[in-house]
């Protein structure tokens, strides 16, 4: 009979199970990739001697080329096969693979992998296919919000183009079915919303009205950003099945341009639905540029970018994830204008030596990542970019963050087999939702505008504050939960879900019946899914879980409130123990977090914002009370005091990633219960004494493999 824990680990893998995921994960696809800028007046033994060096350092393919106008782009890709280089960013992961194949080249389907990846038939082969591929050139199509002949507008915001309220109207039909059913979603019934505005008798009403609806009505709004959502979504199926057909095996790619600390429900943006496409596609990425994606955490790096990359990997649980668009060097000129005011203030500028580029490629390695897209390997040389982002330093001579990157990248190969079997095991799953994060949006139209923003600065401050203290977790959704994956999380917690499903709930009360721990924090639980007032009263499902209610919710100002000697400035809630107990009260009595045993397991109210004030204070007092009372009475398998660590398990051996935010220290790895034969450096190979502590460089990190 299987565990717990492996039946959690097979719903994982099932997540985004398809023949396309599988053949991945039989060949472990490791590039090691980066962009090639071509400088005026290369000649071809030139481009042939810069694609000879990438070799030497241990760079795979290319991520890209960028080549100056007249060059022959398709010579170029030769060049770089001839090179012994795959010239697109998937390596390996193009390569045409089967039983029949293999059947064919007279090798046997069950020989080990790492041997087919050095047959020399199987290699001939592979190539064959490459050289055609290039001779057919690539569909380089227009981007996914261009709409195509016949497609339906679409914006990154929450406005609804005039060509798309019909294609809308046909989508509320299909979610609704009726008009009086549409009307009660969208709260016709109730005081100060409906109105002759709203009373349809027919889709021609409706199609009429929708540029008359009331602003204050919430659901409307949340309609509109899942439609707009869905049609994103439509236009790259579209592509990637246009992109499959013309290019046979080779995997496409989306999530993209767009940094994971975006209020993506505001911009209509489905970044898990993106993901769930590439299943049947390739692969999900998002970019990782210093100067553009991290402008939200306020340009810090160390702690942005595992939390960038462990987003993106947790939204494609069981699928190719890794960074296609990622920096190669320093930046100080450009990153655009800065989405807000405050980062647009600032320059955008970094240091990015060989131990900042150890700080991000063993990010990307911990956070679940299988390889590597690097821009760029040389720099533009006019205007836009220049002398920037590259892996040279800006007279294209060899850096050691180009020799670095190399060294990384080989030891991802070479240890790629275990690596592609190695699962995080995380304890707690912080929960995101796009139906409440876009009702935080709807919120903001007639509310402020931060309100779009909250949702993720909660998401971020409730993961960060168990980054910063070793705890391991996993970014876990509503579709994660509905598909079975709570039972893989000793605690889930709930940071600003502003506005709880029903069904989700009434997934979350099973969990805590069967052995879970539930934890929420303020303001979660204001609305359910329609945007009406969620009834926590007595009785309710939401008080038969938290043995609790919820009077009101209030803020933490005017009339302070102080908890544990601190004064709070935020949402708090007037709290209602029924059967659960209080842990923690406030300085004048009132309740402030609250524990409920039910079943096996418990759920525990925070009576303040926690994960909000861990955004704002990301080392304060309360990113550690965050910590301790989502814990309860667990605790980490593993401590490093003085670092952030991050732990991969496979069958053989663990693999540990020790990343140091500061100046150069010794650290102390604690494995605690955790034992271990033999432990090695993963890039020098040598054996490492964890009784001696571990030398950390400034800015850098150490990436352990211990044996089991």
């Amino acid at each position: 009979m299987q565990s717990d824990t492996e039946q959690a680990a097979d719903i994982y893998d099932a997540r985004h199970d398809t023949p396309l995921q599988r053949k991945f994960r039989r060949i472990c696809p490791m590039p090691v990739g980066v962009v090639f800028v071509e400088w005026p007046g290369m000649t071809d033994e030139d481009i042939r001697g810069h694609f000879r060096l990438m070799k030497e350092l241990g760079f795979t393919c290319l991520k890209g080329l960028l080549l100056c106008p007249g060059t022959d782009r398709k010579k170029v890709q030769n060049m770089a096969l001839d090179e012994g280089l795959i010239p697109w960013w998937y390596g390996e992961g193009g390569w045409e693979f089967s039983e029949e194949l293999l059947e064919r080249l007279g090798i046997d389907p069950d020989t080990p992998i790492e041997e087919i990846r050095r047959n020399e038939q199987f290699l001939a082969h592979q190539e064959q296919v490459m050289r055609r591929r290039v001779d057919a050139g690539l569909m380089r199509g227009r981007s996914s919000n261009q709409p195509g002949e016949g497609e339906v507008p679409f914006s990154f915001d929450m406005d609804l183009a005039e060509g798309a309220v019909g294609a809308f109207v046909e989508w509320l039909q299909q979610t609704y079915k009726t008009v009086e059913r549409l009307k009660e979603a969208w709260n016709y019934h109730h005081a100060g919303i409906g109105g002759p505005r709203m009373d349809f008798q027919s889709w021609d009403d409706v199609r009429e009205g929708i540029p008359k609806l009331p602003p204050k009505e919430y659901r409307h709004f949340r309609d509109i950003l899942r439609f707009k959502a869905d049609v994103f979504l439509d236009r790259i199926r579209r592509r990637a099945e246009r992109f499959r057909e013309a290019s046979g095996e080779a995997p496409y790619r989306a999530g993209g341009e767009m940094g994971l600390f975006l209020p993506f429900a505001a911009r209509a943006t489905d970044m898990e639905g993106i993901a769930d496409l590439m299943a049947g596609s390739g692969s999900f990425y998002p970019s990782m540029h210093l100067a553009w994606h991290f402008e939200e955490t306020g340009f810090e790096i160390a702690h942005s970018v595992y939390l960038q990359a462990s987003l993106a990997a947790d939204w494609f649980k069981g699928g190719w994830s890794a960074t296609w668009e990622s920096t190669g060097g320093p930046q100080q000129l450009s990153g655009g204008k800065g989405w807000t005011p405050e980062a647009a203030a600032e320059t955008p500028g970094f240091t990015v030596d060989e131990n900042v580029m150890t700080q991000l490629m063993l990010s990307y390695l911990a956070a679940g990542f299988r390889g590597f897209g690097l821009w760029c390997w040389s720099a533009r040389t006019a205007g836009w970019e220049a002398g920037e982002y590259a892996l040279l330093d800006r007279n294209n001579n060899v850096t050691e963050r180009a020799r670095q990157a190399g060294r990384i990248g080989q030891a991802a190969r070479r240890l790629r087999d275990e690596l592609w079997q190695a699962r995080k095991e995380p304890i707690v799953g912080v929960f995101s939702d796009f139906d409440s994060d876009a009702m935080w949006t709807a919120a903001s139209v007639v509310g402020r505008e931060k309100y779009k923003t909250m949702p993720v600065e909660a998401r971020v401050g409730a993961a960060g504050a168990f980054q910063r203290w070793n705890v391991p977790f996993e970014h876990v959704s509503g579709r994660d939960l509905r598909a079975g994956l709570a039972e893989r999380y000793k605690v889930i917690y709930l940071p600003a879900i502003l506005a709880m499903d029903q069904g989700l709930l009434k997934i979350l009360h099973e969990y805590v019946r069967c052995g879970g721990r539930l934890v929420m924090d303020a303001p979660s639980g204001w609305l359910d899914e329609y945007g009406r007032l969620l009834n926590t009263d007595k009785g309710t499902l939401f008080e038969r879980t938290f043995g609790c209610t919820i009077c009101d919710f209030q803020y933490s100002r005017n009339v302070p409130r102080v908890l544990r000697g601190r004064t709070l400035e935020g949402f708090v809630m007037d709290l209602s123990p029924t059967d659960a107990g209080v842990t923690e009260r406030y300085d004048d009595g009132a309740a402030a977090i609250t524990e409920n045993r039910l079943g096996e397991g418990t759920a525990v109210i925070l009576g303040y914002d926690g994960s909000l004030a861990s955004f704002e204070r990301p080392d304060g007092e309360e990113a550690r009370w965050l910590v301790d009372d989502a814990l309860g009475s667990l605790e980490s398998p593993f401590a490093c005091e003085g670092a952030l660590v991050y732990r991969l398990a496979a069958p053989e051996a663990d693999h540990y990633f020790v990343i140091n935010p500061g100046g150069r220290r010794t650290v102390s790895l604690d494995t605690r219960r955790l034992r271990y034969s033999r432990a090695e450096d993963a890039l020098t190979c040598e054996e490492v004494n964890l009784g001696e502590g571990l030398e950390l460089p400034c800015c850098g990190g150490r990436w352990l493999r211990l044996e089991k």
